[in-house]
Formats: C-alpha cells, sequence, structure tokens
C-alpha cells in the first residue's frame, strides 16, 4: 500500500510518499520545509512533487495518514484540511495521528522518551513514552512544570529540548516515515478512520465576534 502522509503540527512543513508492505515501511519520496509562514503555500505543491519524483499519480494513493497535533489552530488546519480533501479526492481513508507519536515512533528502542514541541507562549508540548508506547499525554505546559524524573532522552524541537538536562535525539518533527509507524495497525488492520479531531489543548488566539463580545461584556 502506498501512503501518502502529511504534517503541519511543527514549522515544518512534511510531506510524504510511504510504502508500507507486510509490516514493513519504505520511505518512497518526501519534502520537507522548516518554514512556519509557508504552511498553505507549500503543502499541496510538495505533495505533487513527491508523487512526480517518485513516478507516481494521486490515484496509486491508498491511504493518507496526517498528524492532528497537537499544535497552532492555524498550521493544524492547512494539513487536516489537505489530507481530508486528498482522501475524499481520492476516495481513500485518511487516518489522523498524534504528530508527537509520529515522532516517537522513530525511537521506540528508546526505554523513557520525552517528545516536546513548541506550543508558543513559552510553553511546551509534550508526551512521555516507554519504549515506543505513549503513557502520558499529550498535554502543554511550562518547562519548568515538566516532571522528567526517569526520563532518559527527549526528541523534538531542539531549542526546547535542550532546557533540559537529557540527552536529544535527532528527530525533531514527524516524518512521513514516523506517521505511518504510528498508525502501522490501523493502516494494516482495515480499521475505519474515525473523524480528523485536532489536539489544540488550549484554545486558539483567535476568536469569533460573538467571543469577542461576550469577553466584552464581561469585563464591563
Amino acid at each position: 500500500m502506498l501512503v501518502l502522509a502529511v504534517d503541519t503540527s511543527t514549522p515544518a512543513v512534511t510531506a510524504g510518499v510511504v510504502r508500507l508492505t507486510d509490516g514493513t515501511v519504505v520511505p518512497v519520496s518526501q519534502r520537507v520545509v522548516v518554514d512556519a509562514r509557508l504552511h498553505a503555500e507549500i503543502l499541496t505543491p510538495n505533495i505533487l512533487e513527491c508523487l512526480s519524483d517518485a513516478g507516481l499519480a494521486p490515484g496509486d494513493l491508498g491511504a493518507v495518514v496526517v498528524g492532528v497535533g497537537p499544535g497552532p489552530f492555524t498550521g493544524l488546519r492547512v494539513g487536516m484540511a489537505t489530507a481530508a480533501a486528498f482522501g475524499d479526492a481520492l476516495s481513500i481513508p485518511v487516518h489522523g495521528v498524534c504528530s508527537l507519536d509520529g515522532i516517537a515512533s522513530e525511537l521506540a528502542d528508546e526505554s523513557e522518551l520525552l517528545v516536546i514541541t513548541d506550543a508558543r507562549r513559552r510553553e511546551i508540548y509534550w508526551a512521555r513514552y516507554r519504549d515506543g508506547v505513549r503513557v502520558s499525554g499529550p498535554d502543554v505546559c511550562a518547562p519548568g512544570a515538566l516532571d522528567v524524573a526517569g526520563a532518559t532522552a527527549t526528541a523534538g524541537s531542539p531549542p526546547h529540548t535542550a532546557l533540559f538536562d537529557l540527552p536529544a535525539r535527532d528527530v525533531t518533527s514527524p516524518s512521513p516515515t514516523g506517521l505511518v509507524l504510528a498508525a502501522q495497525n490501523l493502516l494494516t488492520d482495515g480499521i475505519e478512520p474515525a473523524p480528523l479531531v485536532p489536539l489544540y489543548l488550549r484554545r486558539p488566539d483567535a476568536k469569533t465576534l460573538d467571543e469577542r463580545a461576550a469577553e466584552k461584556k464581561a469585563s464591563s
């Protein structure tokens, strides 16, 4: 099965095609551009370039996997809407996975791993994994509030993993291979995809006019 994998939960705009055969996950082609301002502009062109590089047509795809966060509102919306559009147009399943799982899945041999990404506002998104299995999180907090006792390594955003006195593994964002590894059981077992639900973990900065009016009224 050829799987399209995309993620826009971090500053990296990630797209790729991965082959899943008999439990083996093999990358076919990928594009990763680190620029949080370009999610909407380059994701779809990069997907089409990945297909072209591999000599594939969209109709060759058998499924889509998309990271659903945690991440910023705008970035997640771009990736998930794009994944849903490809799935709808091609009538193929679209599976959402926790983006932090996509990072951890490439480090399954790490006994106690903390995956950490930038939540902005001087906070971090985090989840903890034991032998590749998530045991707590995802959640959001200030770096100083995260209990790292017993952790053996970190992975994710380098400026934020550097805040902790732990070895940092060289997996900084979800790769296409990592995303498919995180979704492997869903794909191979033919499980019906659940609705795509973004993991914001907190309310987005953007507010509707009604919300702004309600806040103004409450403060007056």
